[in-house]
């Protein structure tokens, strides 16, 4: 992943990092990515690996990147302990997010500097968070009363103190699906870019406007996370092609159709990162 950032950084634009959950949403992403010739990460969350198998979600992912001529990164999305980013370094993910926001600056420091002591030794990246981002992805949830924006004194400090390869702050975005619009503190992102020198990382992005995000990229950020709308892009296609045909048993005719809606999602998504082309 630091290899794909670091060429995101040198050209203004962001890389696209998205969850999958079996089989169809990783051909979806894949066949975006190399229709667009895009660099993408592909995330696995708490939820995924407890519903598909770690072992499943590397074999997938491991069979379509070694099909693939675009660059491909398989990374862990809020790995929420040392023992499991490590059995995740050990199954074949070449990058991995420690997630260490809900613990004190200090505390987030170490862990984070004890999961980067062993990946770094075996070639793999390492994203961490600082500041806590609202809402509910899988098994990790923050409430309204406990999200909080990043303070870029800290995050300089973080940074300092651990050398990490992409930073995840929170300026105001929020995991599933917005209740109203997203307002941004790009304030708080100029400010955390100047005193920053690594990739910054957008969670929560998949209801927040195109605007938005385009805006966020041109100040600095180079990782975009998007899970809702590929599942909203599923969930919905699959729903219109029940209602349309109620008596339909074959599954590959039912989620056929939900990757390819998926795809035609990733490959929007691409484009607005301005990664399109970027292989």
């Amino acid at each position: 992943m630091t290899e794909l950032l670091q060429e995101a950084e040198k050209g203004k634009y962001a890389v696209g990092a998205f969850n999958c959950n079996n089989m169809e949403i990783v051909q979806a992403i894949v066949a975006a990515a190399e229709e667009e010739s895009a660099p993408v990460i592909i995330q696995a969350s708490q939820g995924a690996i407890k519903y598909a198998g770690l072992e499943y979600i590397v074999g997938l992912v491991r069979v379509a990147a070694a099909g693939s001529k675009v660059p491909i990164a398989l990374h862990i999305d809020h790995g929420t302990s040392f023992e499991q980013v490590m059995r995740c370094i050990r199954e074949g993910f070449t990058s991995v997010m420690i997630d260490g926001s809900k613990l004190p600056l200090e505390e987030n420091i170490a862990l984070t500097n004890r999961v980067l002591d062993v990946a770094r030794a075996v070639g793999v990246s390492v994203e961490a968070e600082l500041g806590k981002i609202g809402g509910t992805e899988d098994d990790v949830s923050v409430s309204e009363r406990e999200a909080s924006l990043t303070d870029p004194e800290e995050a300089k400090i973080f940074v300092e103190k651990t050398g990490v390869d992409a930073l995840a702050i929170a300026i105001g975005t929020a995991h599933g699906q917005y209740k109203g619009e997203p307002k941004l503190d790009f304030d708080r992102l100029e400010k955390v870019r100047q005193l920053v020198d690594v990739p910054i990382v957008l969670h929560g992005s998949s209801g927040v406007p195109s605007e938005a995000i385009a805006k966020a990229i041109k100040i600095g950020v180079s990782k975009v996370n998007i899970d809702t709308n590929l599942r909203e892009a599923f969930v919905n296609r699959t729903r219109e092609v029940l209602a349309a045909n109620p008596n339909e048993i074959d599954p590959r005719k039912i989620l056929g159709p939900a990757r390819e809606a998926m795809k035609e999602v990733i490959k929007e998504k691409i484009r607005l990162f301005g990664s399109s082309q970027k292989a």
